[in-house]
């Protein structure tokens, strides 16, 4: 596995080019400190990967990658970046990135990176996707009361019948303290900024909760 490191910063470039010596079947081709240098190099050395930063100077990573899969488009690339925003996440992937792992990543990390997109896969670092997933998951998740998990729900219940958090402790045999966290909980989740509002919401879905 041939690769093409490209970060415009010397001791990166070799502390990464001496970790992925360490990778079995893994060459250093040539390092790369900018865009244009990366794009020269990638079509000059044909590497099989490419591990490029996404903040270069003058051309970003983002176009440096859009240059090299049409100088090689044989080469598979994995960005990396110390963010994790989703919307360059994106915009790589749109652009032909094989995958995105962040510079703090474990070195297992990167090398499954590398290997996944040389066996033409996709790879994201698991905060990165985690981070791509959450709105997803938010959208799926019925909203407002029956959004609750079950025991926020049942407390809830319990609260819509006027109990008191230390009555509600004991007839689920659970602690104040934990009461009082789903209390919080529940208030942030349906938007209520005081206990009476929370107290009003629990009497009106009383028939729901059961």
């Amino acid at each position: 596995m041939r690769v093409l490191i490209v970060d415009d910063h010397t001791l990166v470039r070799a502390g990464l080019s001496r970790l992925l010596q360490t990778f079995q079947g893994v060459d250093v081709v040539a390092e790369a400190s900018d865009a244009d240098q990366a794009v020269d190099l990638a079509a000059m050395h044909r590497p099989d990967l490419v591990l490029l930063d996404l903040s270069l100077p003058g051309r970003t990573g983002l176009e440096a990658l859009s240059g090299i899969l049409e100088r090689a488009p044989g080469t598979r690339v994995v960005m990396m970046s110390m963010h994790d925003d989703p919307m360059h996440v994106r915009d790589a992937l749109d652009r032909g990135a094989a995958g995105f792992v962040v510079k703090d990543a474990a070195p297992l990390e990167l090398e499954l990176a590398l290997r996944a997109a040389a066996a033409g896969e996709m790879f994201l670092s698991p905060r990165i996707s985690s981070k791509m997933m959450a709105p997803l998951l938010a959208r799926s998740r019925p909203a407002g009361v029956a959004g609750l998990p079950p025991r926020q729900r049942e407390i809830l219940g319990q609260i819509g019948r006027g109990l008191s958090s230390k009555e509600i402790a004991a007839a689920l045999g659970i602690s104040v303290k934990t009461v009082e966290t789903h209390r919080a909980r529940m208030m942030e989740a349906l938007g209520c900024r005081r206990a009476s509002e929370l107290v009003l919401l629990a009497v009106k879905h009383r028939q729901e909760l059961g």
